[in-house]
Formats: C-alpha cells, sequence, structure tokens
C-alpha cells in the first residue's frame, strides 16, 4: 500500500512560491487561488487565511494528486487521492488520513472497500484479490484480518475466525454442491531452513478437517 505523501505547508517560512488568486484584507490567501509551492507542487483551489480550506486539487511534483476537501491545510471530508504507482483511494478523509468509509484499488488489481483508521484498513471491510478472484468479508484491525471473517472463492467459501491476518481456530468449509466440512486451523510451527544459523521460525496455518455434513 503506497503511504500518503506529505504536502508542502504555504503558511510558513519567508519562502512562499508564487500565488495568483484572491486575498483578504489583511493580504493573506482567502478565496479562490492557485500556487506554485517552493518544492515544486502546485494547488489550485480554496483558502481561509492562509490555508487550504475547501475544495481544492494538491499535484505532487512526485505525479501524486489530490482531489478534494481540506480544513486547517489538511485533507478533512471528501477526497480522492492517485499515488505514482498508479493505486487510488477514494473515500472519507480526516486529519489528513484516510479515516472512515473509502475504497482503495491498489497497483495489483486488488480493492479495499471498508472502514479505515489513520492510513490503516480497521473495521468492516471486503477485500478482492485480483489474481485469483476470492474476496475476504469480515472485521480488519490495524490493516489485518482480526475475528470473525469469511473468504469465498469459486465454488466454495471459507467461513471462521482470524488471527494476525490468518486463519485459527474453528471454522468451516462449504461448497456449492451442498455439503460442508468441520474443522478448525491450527498453527504449524517449523524452522525456516534458508540459514542454518538462523533460530527464524515459520508458522503456517494448517486446516484439520472433522466432519462433513450434506444436505
Amino acid at each position: 500500500m503506497s503511504d500518503v505523501e506529505s504536502e508542502e505547508l504555504e503558511d510558513q517560512g519567508p519562502n512562499l512560491g508564487s500565488y495568483e488568486g484572491e486575498r483578504n484584507e489583511q493580504e493573506e490567501r482567502h478565496g479562490y487561488g492557485k500556487a506554485v509551492l517552493p518544492n515544486g507542487d502546485t494547488y489550485d483551489g480554496y483558502y481561509s487565511h492562509g490555508k487550504r480550506q475547501g475544495q481544492g486539487t494538491y499535484k505532487y511534483k512526485s505525479g501524486a494528486r489530490y482531489v478534494g476537501d481540506y480544513q486547517d491545510n489538511k485533507k478533512q471530508g471528501t477526497g480522492t487521492f492517485v499515488y505514482p504507482d498508479g493505486s487510488k483511494y477514494e473515500g472519507l478523509w480526516s486529519n489528513d488520513q484516510r479515516n472512515g468509509k473509502g475504497v482503495y484499488t491498489y497497483a495489483n488489481g486488488d480493492t479495499y472497500d471498508g472502514d479505515w483508521c489513520d492510513n490503516l484498513r480497521h473495521g468492516q471491510g471486503t477485500y478482492h484479490y485480483a489474481n485469483t478472484g476470492a474476496k475476504f468479508v469480515g472485521k480488519w484491525v490495524n490493516g489485518r484480518r482480526e475475528g470473525v471473517g469469511e473468504l469465498l472463492f469459486a465454488s466454495y467459501r471459507y467461513q471462521g475466525s482470524f488471527t494476525n491476518d490468518q486463519p485459527q481456530g474453528p471454522g468451516k468449509y462449504v461448497f456449492d454442491i451442498g455439503c460442508q466440512q468441520l474443522g478448525e486451523y491450527v498453527l504449524d510451527q517449523e524452522a525456516d531452513g534458508a540459514d542454518d544459523d538462523d533460530n527464524t521460525v515459520k508458522v503456517t496455518p494448517k486446516w484439520r478437517g472433522a466432519e462433513v455434513i450434506t444436505a
């Protein structure tokens, strides 16, 4: 996931770049205007007392751009951010970060539609995996799958609990042909084996199937 790039402040320092637009009686940027910032970024939108406020378009010299709402120089409200790698976020912002409902389209074609907190997937959401066509529907905590969720595939689905982004504990596979298998995911620990001097342990969830129920 791309990080949100930082924006140049316009109300600090002796070099404020160039500006064309409205001003108030105190000669502050106030109303509609266009600015070229000292670092080469540009802003086209509205100001209030020298700060970005309301609707605006901020273009970074890296190629990224943000189109949306501002409050006190920070992204706040609804907006769309397009990143240099082609990924895109459309949704709510608070305090310059992705907060609230939003849709993120990743550079590899994956999408996430759901809740965000401080730029991380957090809350209820649906993640579509472009390379497999599968999708996960469930709860997220700090960017990872956590709690009850469902993985849906073309002809079957898994329903169960997730811990630290991995399936863990009791669950079941439900097949479109009309049967289901109960069981649980357990963590299998084994040495990585990549380096004899490395004591890294690889933890992999393994499915232990039990009762099969037919319709």
